[in-house]
């Protein structure tokens, strides 16, 4: 029964990279660009809905709703000042943007908050669930985490594929210029799709701090990082990609930490990303793409 619960904690820890994952994959897939700040929307959001819940006494669904509000705008902001005056630029130019962004954020949050660690409790009032006679019990932030990223996966697809905004979004990944000639608002859609990022960035931040209640202005340095390796590992651009290489990270980490060494578990995370890269260098699911010349 213990491996069943660290496989199925694994793919709760997974989801929550998931979700994070997708404001990566879907960024990169839309304006081929990497956001290395997004980490750090994630430890804005969990600061928001601290300061809301547990400081001011707001109610939880009132503290995620502004939270969501909160980074959403968040990332519009980042897009508009940081992001959008490069888009012609190199793209080493708009990386070092990427991670100059992120290390304001960071300090900024050192300089309001300091570096103590504040005690996040868990937001999810949800029973355990007791099975084979109590053997095996699943927690309720668990389940509710698993569930999330499912209903996430499925409604982004859903929205990409069926609507408007959606496939206007698509036609700007496949061809800038071409998507505008045909009436595409680029710079809208983008900004479009950096709120969605930064959105799901705030649940992430529900989801990972209710599981790892400790909040400091680097909480979402390593989830950040480890959201981006699972949008590589299963095909960045790719949503469903993005979903499995969440879970597959976070079953392998889980995994790792339990039989083998918890001190080495991110080298074995990064040691099979690499190995995957190496065998199939777009990813699990990702596609190769021909470059016009």
């Amino acid at each position: 029964m213990s491996f069943l619960s660290y496989f199925i904690n694994g793919i709760s820890l997974g989801s929550v990279y998931a979700i994070i994952a997708l404001g990566y994959t879907m960024v990169y897939g839309i304006a081929k660009m990497l956001n290395f700040a997004h980490g750090d929307v994630i430890m804005v959001g969990g600061y928001v809905i601290f300061q809301l819940v547990f400081a001011l006494g707001v109610h939880p669904f009132i503290g995620i709703l502004i939270a969501v509000i909160a980074c959403t705008v968040l990332g519009v902001t980042i897009e508009r000042l940081a992001y959008r005056p490069l888009r012609m630029a190199a793209p080493l130019a708009v990386l070092i943007t990427a991670i100059g962004v992120s290390y304001l954020l960071q300090n900024l949050a050192l300089l309001i908050f300091t570096s103590n660690p504040k005690s996040f409790q868990s937001l999810i009032n949800v029973p355990a669930l007791k099975l084979a006679d109590g053997a095996l019990v699943i927690s309720g932030e668990t389940m509710v985490t698993i569930v999330v990223g499912i209903v996430i996966v499925v409604v982004l697809s859903y929205f990409i594929r069926n609507t408007k905004s959606g496939r206007a979004m698509l036609a700007v990944s496949e061809d800038k210029g071409a998507a505008q000639l045909m009436g595409v608002n680029v710079n809208g859609t983008i900004a479009f799709t950096f709120a969605i990022g930064s959105a799901l960035a705030a649940i992430g931040s529900v989801l990972l701090c209710s599981a790892y209640p400790t909040l400091t202005p680097q909480t979402g340095a390593m989830p950040g990082i480890k959201a981006f390796v699972a949008a590589v590992f299963g095909g960045i651009g790719s949503i469903p990609g993005a979903m499995l290489g969440g879970i597959l990270l976070g079953v392998i980490e889980n995994l790792s930490k339990a039989y083998i060494s918890s001190q080495m578990a991110d080298a074995i995370v990064f040691g099979v990303l690499i190995l995957v890269l190496l065998v199939k260098p777009t990813g699990i699911l990702g596609k190769k793409i021909q470059e016009k010349v």
